[in-house]
This record gives structure tokens, C-alpha cells and sequence, in this order.
């Protein structure tokens, strides 16, 4: 079967659906990332924000293309996917927009701050153990027999080419708020996971800034993306492993792997300890409570993983933008990754 790979002229598809819903999440200035950096020559820093959508994460712009994409398709039967909380709760998001009964599966080692939230859109959860999911295979089969038994659609949390598309419309905001400004962009961080994220900004900021190094930011025990980039097919690890919840996938989807591949400066992998520090440097400095999926690229930054200066066509010019891809996480182990190594 011959795969579908979006365009940017599907990102720019998308965006009338997703405006329809949402406004534009924050692009803030860092002053203080320009300054922790030392960077000169009137060089900026960026914070790209999904934790102020309604969902908490930048999931729902991807789940609510794909919503509107299906509709029909779906007409009064259910949508089923898999997920380890946040397209959870942005497919839940979509479902309630368009009046459609939604059914997630979930990891009960998720934070109940994501059960929460999915439930608060009208979802219906059923959950598996994650912990021995590599053997058993669980997650996929139980989402599998629930769209089988109920007649419904199933609904990728990532492989698929709607969901990139609505993803990518998150890049088109960073590139349209930019360019406005008439400034350019050297460097790009942004996590991977299955690659929805990352796939569909990496269209938009490649198309808008060209020059940019796009980087890909991983937990080092889930660091498939860095082996694939490596050795240039994809990878799987059979038990990733992270506090980074949401960025546990086995494997880049095939949708999102071409894109990745020829779009994708670079990647990198960022120890857990690391990941920590960026989130309290977040709280402490900018008073933002992140889940680690969320803070990784700030980690990345913040731990020197990539020159800044003398790389690509701007060569030590240009400003930084940085993904916080979502805020969902629970209190007390919010405060405990932050007690770590303080």
C-alpha cells in the first residue's frame, strides 16, 4: 500500500479547521534562555507553548484535522485510539466538538491529571498495564477489538497523515508570528515521539525558514529516533523507558518517518536528571509547570546538546524556538522531579 505523506499544502489545509476551535498557542520571548545562553548579536529565544490549549498539549490540533477529516466516514459509529494520556484528552476534545463518541485506551501507570482531563471532554477509558505491553502486545489489540466489536474507526495518536497536518498548523504559527516580526530562525527544538509532533512542524518551520537546523529531542532510554536517523531506516526499542510519559513510543510512524528523515537536522537524546532541571528551571525562572515531555527541548538547550553558533547558512545568527509540547502532570510527582538533584 502506498503511503500518503503529507505536505505542507495539507498543513496549510488544516489550519482553517483548526482556527475554527482554537486560537494560537503562545510564542513567548525568553529573555532569560537568551541570557542562561549568553547569546549576542541580538539573537532571540522562543518558548512555544501547547500547555495553554484547552487539552493542556499541542494534541488536539492533530486529533481535531483528523475529527474533521473522518466526520462522515465516521457518521453515529465510535472512535477508538490508544494513547498515553494527551491525544486522550485531544481526541476527546474533537469528539465533543463534533458530537462523536470517543473510546480511549489509556496506561494505568498514566497521571491522573490526563485521565482527568480526557474524561472532563465526555471520553470513555479503558486501560491496560504498560509495564509488559512489549510481550503482550495489549494496548493495540484491546483499541483493535473495540473498533472491531462496535463498527468504529480507529484513530492514530501520531501515523497518520491528518493528524501531522493538524500538528504541522502549530509550526505555521510560529513561522507566520516570525516572519512578521522579519526575523529568522538558525535553530528548531522540538521532542519526538511516534513523530506527529515533530513531522508536522518540521514542514512548516522547514518551508518558512529553510536555513534552520531542526533538531529532535528524546529521552536517552527511548532514543529510537536518534538510532533511525543513525542508521537511516526506522528502529524499534522493545521497552523504552523514561519519566517522560508521552514520549515512550516504540518506533517513529511510517507516515512520519519520511518526513522526518529528510527534514530532520538532527537528533539528540537528554538523560532524565537533565530533563528535571529543565523543569524546575521552567518553574523557578518563568513560573511554568511542565510535564517532562513537555520540558525536554528546554532541556536540550539548556545542556549545550548543539552548537548555536556556526552552524548552517546563518552561521551563529538567527533566533531559537523552543516546543513545550504540554503542562499535563500531576502534583506530587511534579514536585518530586523538581526536588530531584536540588
Amino acid at each position: 500500500m502506498t503511503l500518503r505523506i503529507p505536505t505542507i499544502d495539507d498543513v496549510h489545509r488544516a489550519e482553517s479547521v483548526i482556527r475554527r476551535f482554537i486560537s494560537p498557542a503562545p510564542l513567548v520571548r525568553s529573555y532569560r534562555l537568551e541570557r542562561q545562553l549568553g547569546l549576542k548579536g541580538g539573537r532571540r529565544v522562543w518558548l512555544k507553548d501547547y500547555g495553554w490549549t484547552p487539552s493542556g498539549s499541542f494534541k488536539l490540533m492533530g486529533a481535531l484535522n483528523w475529527m474533521a477529516n473522518h466526520a462522515d466516514q465516521i457518521g453515529d459509529r465510535p472512535v477508538a485510539a490508544h494513547s498515553s494520556g494527551n491525544f486522550a484528552s485531544g481526541i476527546s476534545f474533537a469528539g465533543r466538538q463534533f458530537d462523536k463518541r470517543v473510546i480511549v485506551v489509556m496506561p494505568e501507570q498514566a497521571p491522573r491529571a490526563k485521565f482527568e482531563l480526557t474524561r472532563s471532554f465526555g471520553a470513555e477509558v479503558k486501560t491496560y498495564d504498560a509495564s509488559n505491553d512489549h510481550e503482550t502486545g495489549v494496548r493495540d489489540r484491546l483499541t483493535r477489538e473495540i473498533a472491531e466489536e462496535l463498527r468504529g474507526i480507529q484513530a492514530s495518536p501520531y501515523d497518520d497523515p491528518d493528524v501531522i497536518a493538524g500538528n504541522g498548523v502549530g509550526g505555521l504559527e510560529i513561522v507566520q508570528e516570525l516572519q512578521r516580526q522579519d526575523r529568522d530562525v538558525s535553530h528548531f527544538f522540538c521532542q519526538v515521539s511516534g513523530g506527529g509532533l515533530m513531522a508536522g512542524h518540521a514542514l512548516a518551520i522547514a518551508d518558512g525558514f529553510p536555513q534552520a537546523v531542526i533538531v529532535g529531542v528524546e529521552p536517552a532510554g527511548a532514543d529510537d529516533f536518534c538510532r533511525s536517523l543513525e542508521a537511516g531506516k526506522r528502529v524499534r526499542i522493545e521497552r523504552p523507558a523514561s519519566i517522560c510519559d508521552g514520549l515512550l513510543s516504540y518506533d517513529v510512524g511510517e507516515h512520519n518517518w519520511p518526513i522526518l528523515r529528510d527534514r530532520v537536522t538532527r537528533a539528540v537524546s537528554v538523560s532524565d536528571p537533565d530533563t528535571c532541571r529543565a523543569m524546575r528551571w521552567l518553574y523557578e525562572q518563568h513560573g511554568l509547570r511542565t510535564e517532562p515531555s513537555g520540558a525536554i527541548a528546554t532541556a536540550a538547550l539548556l545542556g549545550g546538546t548543539v552548537e548555536l553558533d556556526g552552524t548552517g547558512e546563518l552561521d551563529g545568527t538567527g533566533d531559537l524556538v523552543v516546543v513545550i509540547s504540554g503542562r499535563n502532570v500531576d502534583e506530587e510527582a511534579f514536585r518530586g522531579w523538581l526536588a530531584t538533584d536540588a
